[in-house]
C-alpha cells in the first residue's frame, strides 16, 4: 500500500496529462508558456479569486508574499510553531521575526484567540496554516488584522480545494498561498505553487518579484527572486484539473470514512476534529497516539506505511528556538509527539481503508 498513491492517480490520468505535456514540448516554451496564464485563469476561476499567480514552489509563494509586504527589519509576523519549517524559515529570510501562537489541540490550527495577545506595534501580518487540510479560524483572524492594519497570509500548502463558510481556501485573506508539491491534494510532478489575491496592487507586486524584480525586460523596480513555475508543471495541473472536483469529494468521503471507522474499531482514539463551519480536503489523516514508534513499527510490519508531519514544534528547532521558550506552545509540543499520519489520497479504496483501521486497530489494542 502506498502512502499516497500518485500511481493511480496517473493512470487515470495519463492521456490528459500526456497530451498536455507534449503540447509544451511541441510548442517549446518553457518558461511563462501559454499553460502558465491558463492555469492561472483557472484556478483563479475555481477559488473566485481576482488574481492567481503562479510561482516555483509553495515556499517561494511565501516568500514572494511577504517581499510584497515590504517588510522591514525588525517587523514581527504571527504564525505557528506547528508547521513545516518553510512557513518561518520565509518570515526570517525576508527580514522578519517569526512570533509563535499555540495551537488548538482539537484541530492542530493556530488558536485564533490568543492571537490578539501576541501583536504589537511591530507587527505587519499573521500567518494561519490549513495544517491537513482544514482552514484555521479565517473570519475570527481577519477581524483581528482588522483591527490592527494587518495582512493575514493564508499558508494553504495542504488545503487547497478545502472550504471555510462556504468560501475557498486561499480566497480568504489577502493572500492565499498554496503548494503544488506532488503529494498535495492538486499535486504537480515537481515544484510549483501559486499566490491568490484580490488586491491589484499586490498581485502585479508578485508578478514583478517572481521574475527579479521586473515591471518590463530588464527594468528591475524592486528586489526580487528566480520564482517562475514551469511550463510543464502548469501542464500537469492543467492535466489534472477535470479529475480534481471528484478527488475533493473523494477525499471529503474518505476523511469522513475514517472517522466513522475509527470511531467504532478505536473509540478511545483521539482523532482530529473538522468544525462545522468547514471541511478538510485530508493532505494528511492524521490522528493523535501514545508510544508513537511502537505502533508505527506494528503498522510497518503489517505493511501499512505512515508518517509524522511533524515530529518537532519549530521553537524546538535549532534553527528556530531563539524566538520562543522551549515550555511555550504547550498544545504544539504535545501534538509534535503524538500526531501520526496513515495513507490517504482520492485512490485509496474502500477496502484498502478497512485494512488500515483493523490493523491500526490491533496496534492499539
Amino acid at each position: 500500500m502506498d502512502f499516497i498513491d500518485l500511481k493511480s492517480q496517473y493512470a487515470a490520468l495519463r492521456d490528459n496529462i500526456n497530451a498536455r505535456i507534449q503540447k509544451v514540448l511541441d510548442h517549446g516554451q518553457y518558461i511563462l508558456g501559454p499553460e502558465v496564464k491558463e492555469m492561472e485563469q483557472a484556478l483563479a476561476a475555481y477559488t473566485g479569486v481576482r488574481h492567481c499567480i503562479s510561482v516555483a514552489s509553495g515556499t517561494e509563494a511565501l516568500l514572494i508574499a511577504l517581499m510584497a509586504l515590504d517588510l522591514q527589519p525588525g517587523d514581527e509576523v504571527i504564525t505557528s510553531p506547528f508547521t513545516f519549517a518553510a512557513t518561518a524559515e520565509m518570515i526570517v529570510l525576508a527580514g522578519a521575526k517569526p512570533v509563535f501562537v499555540d495551537i488548538e489541540p482539537d484541530t492542530a490550527n493556530i488558536d485564533a484567540m490568543l492571537i490578539e495577545a501576541a501583536v504589537t506595534p511591530r507587527t505587519r501580518a499573521i500567518m494561519p496554516v490549513s495544517l491537513y487540510g482544514q482552514v484555521a479560524d479565517m473570519d475570527a483572524i481577519n477581524a483581528i488584522a482588522a483591527r490592527h492594519g494587518l495582512a493575514v497570509i493564508e499558508d494553504a500548502a495542504q488545503s487547497f480545494g478545502a472550504s471555510y463558510k462556504h468560501r475557498k481556501s486561499c480566497n480568504l485573506s489577502t493572500f492565499g498561498a498554496t503548494s503544488f508539491f506532488p503529494s498535495k491534494p492538486l499535486g504537480c510532478y515537481g515544484d510549483g505553487g501559486a499566490l491568490f489575491t484580490n488586491d491589484d496592487a499586490l498581485a502585479q507586486a508578485c508578478r514583478e518579484i517572481r521574475i527579479h524584480g521586473q515591471s518590463q525586460r530588464y527594468l528591475h523596480t524592486r528586489l526580487g527572486v528566480g520564482g517562475r513555475m514551469d511550463t510543464l508543471q502548469c501542464a500537469v495541473v492543467l492535466g489534472k484539473l477535470d479529475r480534481f472536483e471528484w478527488e475533493v469529494k473523494r477525499r471529503l468521503e474518505l476523511g469522513g470514512a475514517y472517522q466513522r471507522k475509527l470511531n467504532a474499531a478505536v473509540p478511545e482514539l483521539q482523532l482530529l476534529t473538522v468544525k462545522p463551519d468547514r471541511d478538510c480536503v485530508w493532505a494528511q489523516y492524521t490522528v493523535f497516539v501514545d508510544d508513537r514508534d511502537a505502533v508505527q513499527a506494528k503498522l510497518k510490519a503489517a505493511g501499512i506505511p505512515t508518517a509524522v508531519h511533524y515530529p518537532r514544534p519549530l521553537h524546538h528547532q535549532p534553527a528556530y528556538a531563539k524566538y520562543a521558550r522551549a515550555e511555550d506552545c504547550p498544545h504544539s509540543v504535545q501534538a509534535a509527539q503524538r500526531v501520526m499520519s496513515l495513507p490517504m489520497s482520492a485512490d485509496l479504496s474502500d477496502p484498502q481503508q478497512d485494512e488500515v483501521v483493523k490493523v491500526l486497530a490491533t496496534a492499539l489494542r
